[in-house]
C-alpha cells in the first residue's frame, strides 16, 4: 500500500469488477497472497483459498471448510466474522485488503442470525451487549421469548390463517355502489381472465362482481373440467392470485371489494387471474415452518439467564414520605462556552407537558470544562406525591456577568442568553423504584437561538450516545431511605381510592359541562372550568367517556389523592373508540394506566386501520419512557400476525435507525421482529442490498469529479453485481410487487438538484408489466410520505360514504437518512409539459386555455373523452378540498400532473400547513386552493354556458369538505402525534392550529360549509390571476408582469391598455389566432369579460367602454362564443372575479 494511504475505501468505490490483491492469514499459519475479483463473494474467495492451500505445508490440519470462517477489520474499525458467506467481497469492504481464516465457535445458526440481523437493521447487536445496560438485557431476553414463542404458535396455524398472515387481502373500504361510471359497471357482470396454474391456457370467464372468490373459483373448475375432461375438482383446494403478483383473491369479500378488481373495473380493463392450487402455496408455509424451527431448536438449546429474584417492596412507606424531593447536583463535564459568561443549570419536574412545582436553578459558576457545583436542588413537591413517569429535565445555560452587562439592561434579559444543552432523566427506573445514587447524564445540544424554553419534557429521556463530545452532568438522587422505594402497583392505588359521594349535579353545571365537552377545539382551561371537570368526573365517564383526554389534562398530577382518584376511576372507564383513543399516546399523557388502557382500546383495529396509522404509532415511540412498554409489545405482536404491516413497521423503524436519540429503542424492536420472523429477514435483506446498490448509483451520478451522463449510469447498472442486487425483489413500496429484471436501457436521472434515479422493471405476467419507481437521495421524504397518507385516509373516508374522487396517493417511503422510493405513475404528465408542448411559445403557453382539454382529447378517443373528463371533474375537487384542508403550499404547473385517463394529481409536498412559500415578504399563493382558469374549462368540457358540469364539481367538493370536517378529529390527532418525527413546519401544537381552523373545529357543520364556500368562491375569483401567473415574471399580487427589464414594454404596453382606455389603431380588429402574444391574450380575457358583464346588466366605466370600442375586431369574434341565454351561476362567479381584479388594478 502507498506511503500515506490508509485503507481501501477508493478501491471499493471504483466501478467494474476489478482484481485487488489480498492477504489471507491461515490458522496453520500459513500465509497466502493472491487477487480476488472485487465482486466474488466470501464462499467463492473460501473455495480459492483451499484450492492454493493444497499446495502448502500442513494442508491436512485444516479440515473441512465449513468449520473456518474469515474475519477480517471493517469499515468502522472493528472486527467482523464474515458468517453471511454469499456477500461479495465489495459489499463486506474490509478496512485493510487481510482476510483471516479462524475456526469457528459457538452455534453457527445463530451466529450467522446474529450477523444477518446486524446488516439488515444497520446496528451491530454486539453494541446492545456493549451497552451494559439491565434494562437493555432484560427487553432483550423477554422480547426474544415473546416473538420466537409467536413464530411457534405460527406453525401450527391452518392453511387459511397463515395466508391471512402472509397475504393478507388488499381491501376497499367499501364494495357499494359509488357515484360516476364505475355504479353502472359494478351492478353488472364483469369478464375475468383466469389462468391455470402451469399451463398456458386461460379462459375469459363472466361474474358477478358481487359474488365471493369462490364463486368465481367454482366456474373457473367448471370451465377447465369441461374443456379437458377431467374430474370435478374441489373449491376449497384452489385459491385466485393475482397476475404477476404476491397478491390474491381469497375469503368472505365481494370480488368489487379488493382494490385490484376494483381498479379494473373502475378503468374498464379485465381482470387477470391465475388459478393456484393450495399444494403449491404450503410449499412457502413448509420453508418458512422449516427456518423458523431450525432457528428455535439453537435458541432453546442456549443457556438464558435465570429469573431475577423477585423485588421486595416497601409501598407504605414511599405513600407516607412528607418531606421534599432533592437531589445533588454535582459537577459538569466538556462544557464549551463563551468566557466571560457565567454558567446554570436549571432542572424541572415535569409529568408529561405539565410542569408538578417551581423550576429550580443552581448558583452561577465562572466558564469552564468541569464546573463544580456540588449544591442540593430541593424541589417544592412531597417524595409521596410523585406520579409515577415523573421526569427530570435539565438545561445547561451561560449567562452574562453581572458586571458586564451594559447599563440599562432589564433585569430579565440575564435568562438564558446562550442555551447550551439539555437532558431528561426518569425519577423512577424500569423497576418502579425511586432511583438512588451517581447518574452521568450525557446532555444533547440545545437549539442556539431558542431561547424560550430551555428546558425540553418532550424530548427523550435516553443519553446522548456521543459521550466523548458531548456536555455531561452529573447528579446524585439521594437515599431517602436506607431501603429502595418502589412506586406501589395498580392494585395497591385501587386500595387506597377514597371516591366518597357522588357530587350533586345542578342543571347549570349539566349545561356548562355539555359545552364544554362540545368544544372540540380547546386549547386551555379557564380554573373554574378546571373545577367543575374535576368534579362532575364521574359524569363525564358515564356521559362523554371520548373526552377523557380533557378530564386527564385537568388532573393534578402532583396530588397523590388526585392521581389514585383518576387511576381508580380509569379502571372502570369505558372503552373508547380507536379513532378517539389515539390521543392518548401523546406525550402529555405518559400514565402507565392511561397508556395501558389505550392500547386495549386500539387492538379493535383491523389491520386495514392500523397499516393506515402506523407511521404515526411508531413516531409516538418516541414519547416511551421505558423500553419495555404496551405499545412496543402491541406492535411486534400485530407484526408478527400479519407481514404486511411487519413489512411497513421494519421500514418505519430502520429509516430513522441513524437517529441517536432512537437508534437503541428502534434498533432493540427490529432485532426482536427479525427473531420473531427469520423468514423474513431473507426478502428484507435484499430490499437493503438493492437500496445500497441505488444508493452508491446516485453517489456516482452526483458526484462532481466529472460530468456523468444517462450512458454511464446505464453502464453501472449492466454490471453483474448491480443486475443481481437490483433484481428479483419485492417492492419495499409494495411487498405484493415484484421488481423482476431491472431495464438499465431505459433507466436514467432526473435534472433536478438531488438527481433523483428513475428505475424501470420488467415484470412478466403482470398488467403492466412494466414498474417504474424513483430513489431519491438528499431530501427527506417523511413529510412527503405523511401527506400521502392524508390524501389515503381521505379517499378511503369518502369511499366510505360512497364518494370516489378518483384519488392518486401513489407510493412514497422514506428507507434511511435523507433517502427513499417513490412510485412512478405511468401515463403522466405535468400540466406545465402539457402546455408548453401545445404552444409556439413558452411566453403565450400559460395563456392556452385549450391545451390541457386539447391533451385529454389527444389521448382519449370520442368514445372515451366523457369518461376522462369525468376523471378529470372528480380527482380535481379531490385534491382541491384535500390541498386546502392540508394547507399543501408551493402549487404550480410542474408539480401538478395529469394521467392520460384523465386523472388529476399532485406531487412534491414540501410546504404544508399553511406554510407557503415567500418571496421579499410577500406570500406567492394567495389562493386558499388551486382552481386555475383552464381547470374550468375542462370541467365545463370547453363550454362557457356548462353550468351543470361546474355545480356538479362545487357539489363534489362541498360534500367530500364535510365528510372530512365529520372526521376533523382523527386529523388533528394524526397530526399531532407526528410531533415526534421533528419535521421543520410540524414542532408544535401551534402548527396544528391551520389544520383545526381549516376543519372547521368547534363548529356546525352548517357554519364549516359557508367557510368553505366563501374559499371556493375566493378561489374562483382569483383563478384567471392563477393562470395569468404562469407566465415567467408575473405578479402574484395582480396577475400582471412585473416591468423587469426583458418585460417592461409589455407591461408598459398593459399599463398604457389600462389607464388610457388602448386609444390608437394599433389595437384595432385584434383577432384570436395561433402564436399570438401575451398582449393579445390579455386583451381577448378581458373583452369577454367586459362584455360577459355588458349581457349581465352591470354597467361599465367610460375607460371600459372606450376599451372595447378600441378593439372591435375582438369584441366581434367573442360576442360569437358568449351564451344566447342568461348568465348561469358558474360563468358569473367566473365574470365578477376578472370584474373585481380590473377594479383592483385600476386602484393600483
Amino acid at each position: 500500500m502507498p506511503s500515506g494511504k490508509y485503507g481501501m475505501q477508493e478501491e471499493w468505490e471504483m466501478e467494474g469488477n476489478l482484481e485487488i490483491m489480498m492477504d489471507f492469514l491461515l490458522p496453520t499459519g500459513i500465509f497466502l497472497k493472491f487477487p480476488v475479483p472485487r465482486n466474488d463473494t466470501i464462499k467463492s474467495i473460501k473455495k480459492m483459498v483451499w484450492r492454493r492451500a493444497k499446495d502448502e505445508a500442513l494442508f491436512g490440519e485444516l479440515g473441512d471448510p465449513d468449520a473456518y470462517v474469515f474475519t477480517c477489520i471493517n469499515e468502522t474499525a472493528e472486527r467482523e466474522e464474515l458468517e453471511e458467506e454469499s456477500r461479495r467481497l465489495s459489499d463486506v469492504r474490509p478496512f485493510m485488503c487481510v482476510l483471516r481464516l479462524v475456526a469457528r465457535e459457538g452455534d453457527r445458526v445463530e451466529k450467522l442470525t446474529n450477523t444477518q440481523i446486524s446488516l439488515l437493521i444497520g446496528k451491530g447487536l454486539h453494541e446492545f451487549e456493549a451497552q451494559k445496560n439491565h434494562e437493555v438485557d432484560e427487553f432483550r431476553t423477554k422480547m426474544r421469548t415473546f416473538c420466537e414463542e409467536m413464530a411457534q404458535e405460527r406453525q401450527t396455524w391452518p392453511w387459511h390463517q397463515w395466508m391471512e398472515y402472509s397475504f393478507p387481502c388488499n381491501l376497499e373500504p367499501s364494495c357499494g355502489p359509488e357515484r360516476g361510471s364505475v355504479k353502472s359497471k359494478t351492478t353488472k357482470k364483469m369478464f375475468v381472465n383466469v389462468k391455470f396454474e402451469a399451463s398456458d391456457e386461460s379462459f375469459m370467464l363472466q361474474q358477478d362482481p358481487r359474488d365471493l372468490p369462490e364463486a368465481l373459483i367454482k366456474s373457473a373448475l367448471k370451465k377447465k373440467a369441461t374443456i379437458f375432461r377431467l374430474v370435478r375438482q374441489e373449491p376449497e383446494d384452489y385459491t385466485l392470485k393475482v397476475n404477476g403478483s404476491w397478491e390474491f383473491i381469497y375469503g368472505n369479500h365481494p370480488l368489487c371489494q379488493f382494490k385490484y378488481i376494483f381498479s379494473c373495473l373502475r378503468n374498464g380493463q379485465n381482470p387477470h387471474l391465475t388459478l393456484v392450487s393450495h399444494s403449491t402455496i404450503s410449499k412457502y408455509q413448509d420453508e418458512q415452518c422449516r427456518m423458523c424451527s431450525q432457528s428455535f431448536l439453537v435458541n432453546r438449546s442456549m443457556s438464558r439467564p435465570p429469573p431475577l429474584p423477585l423485588k421486595k417492596q416497601n409501598t407504605s412507606s414511599l405513600w407516607s414520605i412528607t418531606e421534599n424531593f432533592y437531589i445533588h447536583l454535582l459537577q459538569g463535564s466538556r462544557v464549551n462556552a463563551d468566557e466571560g459568561m457565567k454558567l446554570v443549570v436549571q432542572a424541572g419536574l415535569f409529568h408529561g407537558s405539565e410542569l408538578l412545582c417551581k423550576v429550580v436553578t443552581s448558583s452561577e459558576l465562572p466558564v469552564c470544562s468541569e464546573p463544580l457545583w456540588d449544591q442540593r436542588l430541593e424541589f417544592d413537591i412531597n417524595v409521596a406525591d410523585l406520579p409515577r413517569m415523573s421526569r427530570l429535565c435539565f438545561a445547561l445555560y451561560a449567562v452574562i456577568e453581572k458586571t458586564k452587562k451594559p447599563r440599562g439592561t432589564k433585569k430579565k434579559n440575564k435568562k438564558a442568553d446562550c442555551p447550551i444543552a439539555w437532558v431528561n432523566t426518569m425519577v423512577f427506573d424500569y423497576k418502579d423504584q425511586l432511583k438512588t445514587g451517581e447518574f452521568l447524564l450525557s446532555t444533547w445540544p440545545s437549539v442556539p437561538d431558542d431561547k424560550s424554553d430551555l428546558l425540553n419534557p418532550m424530548g427523550t429521556v435516553e443519553k446522548n450516545p456521543n459521550v466523548d463530545s458531548a456536555a455531561g452532568l452529573q447528579i446524585h438522587f439521594p437515599n431517602i431511605r436506607p431501603y429502595p422505594l418502589y412506586y406501589p402497583p395498580l392494585e395497591k392505588i385501587s386500595e387506597k381510592e377514597r371516591n366518597g359521594e357522588a357530587a350533586v349535579v345542578t342543571k347549570d353545571d349539566s349545561m356548562k359541562l355539555k359545552e364544554i365537552m362540545d368544544n372540540k377545539n380547546y386549547t386551555e382551561f379557564f380554573e373554574d372550568e378546571k373545577e367543575l371537570l374535576w368534579k362532575l368526573r364521574a359524569e363525564v365517564r358515564n356521559r362523554y367517556p371520548e373526552n377523557l383526554s380533557k378530564l386527564l389534562l385537568i388532573t393534578k398530577w402532583n396530588k397523590l389523592e388526585d392521581v389514585v382518584q383518576m387511576v381508580g376511576l380509569l379502571r372502570n372507564w369505558p372503552e373508547l373508540p380507536a379513532i378517539n383513543a389515539l390521543e392518548l399516546l401523546d406525550y402529555s399523557f405518559p400514565d402507565p394506566a392511561v397508556r395501558s388502557f389505550t392500547i386495549r382500546c386500539l387492538r379493535k383495529l383491523s389491520d386495514n386501520e392500523l397499516l393506515q396509522y402506523l407511521i404515526q404509532l411508531v413516531q409516538v415511540l418516541k414519547y416511551e419512557s421505558y423500553l419495555d412498554c404496551d405499545l412496543t409489545t402491541f406492535l411486534l405482536e400485530r407484526a408478527l400476525s400479519n407481514r404486511r404491516i411487519g413489512h411497513f413497521l421494519f421500514w418505519h423503524l430502520r429509516s430513522e435507525i441513524h437517529v441517536p436519540s432512537v437508534s437503541l429503542r428502534f434498533g432493540l424492536i427490529l432485532e426482536a421482529y427479525c427473531r420473531g420472523n427469520i423468514h423474513h429477514i431473507k426478502l428484507l435483506t435484499k430490499q437493503n442490498e438493492a437500496l445500497g446498490k441505488m444508493k452508491a448509483l446516485s453517489d456516482f451520478v452526483k458526484s462532481g469529479s466529472q460530468r456523468i451522463s444517462v450512458e454511464d449510469l446505464k453502464l453501472c447498472i449492466k454490471q453483474e453485481s448491480y443486475l443481481e442486487a437490483l433484481s428479483d425483489l419485492l417492492s419495499p413500496l409494495n411487498p405484493s410487487i415484484t421488481l423482476s429484471e431491472i431495464c438499465a436501457d431505459k433507466c436514467r436521472f432526473m435534472d433536478s438538484k438531488m438527481k433523483p434515479l428513475w428505475l424501470m422493471y420488467k415484470n412478466p405476467g403482470a398488467l403492466p408489466d412494466m414498474v417504474g419507481i424513483i430513489f431519491k437521495n438528499g431530501d427527506d421524504l417523511r413529510q412527503d410520505m405523511l401527506t400521502l397518507q392524508m390524501i389515503q385516509l381521505m379517499e378511503n373516508l369518502w369511499k366510505k360514504e360512497g364518494l370516489d374522487l378518483r384519488m392518486i396517493p401513489y407510493g412514497c417511503l422514506s428507507t434511511g437518512n435523507k433517502m427513499g422510493l417513490i412510485e412512478v405513475v405511468k401515463n403522466s404528465d405535468t400540466i406545465a409539459n402539457i402546455q408548453r408542448n401545445s404552444s409556439n411559445s413558452a411566453a403565450t403557453a400559460a395563456f392556452n386555455k385549450d391545451a390541457l382539454l386539447n391533451w385529454l382529447k389527444s389521448k382519449n378517443p370520442e368514445d372515451k373523452l366523457d369518461q376522462a373528463i369525468e376523471e378529470f371533474t372528480l380527482s380535481c375537487a379531490g385534491y382541491c378540498v384535500a390541498t386546502y384542508v392540508l394547507g399543501i403550499g408551493d402549487r404550480h404547473n410542474d408539480n401538478i400532473m395529469i394521467r392520460e385517463t384523465g386523472q388529476l394529481f399532485h406531487i412534491d409536498f414540501g410546504h404544508f400547513l399553511g406554510n407557503f412559500k415567500r418571496k421579499l415578504g410577500i406570500n406567492r399563493e394567495r389562493v386558499p386552493f388551486i382552481l386555475t382558469y383552464d381547470f374550468v374549462h375542462v370541467i365545463q368540457e370547453g363550454k362557457t354556458n356548462n353550468s351543470e358540469k361546474f355545480e356538479r364539481f362545487r357539489d363534489n367538493c362541498e360534500r367530500a369538505y364535510k365528510i372530512l370536517c365529520r372526521n376533523g378529529t382523527l386529523f388533528v390527532n394524526l397530526f399531532a402525534m407526528m410531533k415526534a418525527a421533528g419535521l421543520p413546519e410540524l414542532t408544535s401544537f401551534k402548527d396544528i392550529q391551520y389544520l383545526k381552523d381549516s376543519l372547521a373545529l368547534g363548529k356546525s357543520e352548517e357554519e364549516a360549509l359557508k367557510n368553505f364556500k366563501v374559499k371556493f368562491n375566493e378561489a374562483l375569483r382569483e383563478s384567471w390571476k392563477t393562470k395569468l401567473c404562469r407566465l415567467e415574471g408575473c405578479d402574484p399580487g395582480t396577475g400582471r408582469p412585473h416591468t423587469t427589464t426583458h418585460h417592461s414594454n409589455r407591461a408598459q404596453k398593459k399599463e398604457k391598455l389600462d389607464q388610457e382606455g388602448a386609444t390608437g389603431a394599433g389595437g384595432m380588429n385584434r383577432e384570436e389566432a395561433p402564436g399570438k402574444s401575451p398582449e393579445d391574450m390579455y386583451i381577448q380575457q378581458k373583452v369577454r369579460v367586459l362584455l360577459m358583464l355588458k349581457k349581465m346588466g352591470s354597467n361599465l366605466t367610460p375607460s371600459e367602454e372606450a376599451f372595447l370600442r378600441n378593439y372591435a375586431g375582438v369584441v366581434h369574434s367573442q360576442m360569437s362564443q358568449l351564451p344566447q341565454h342568461n348568465i348561469d351561476q358558474g360563468a358569473e362567479d367566473v365574470v365578477m372575479a376578472f370584474s373585481r381584479s380590473e377594479t383592483e388594478d385600476r386602484r393600483q
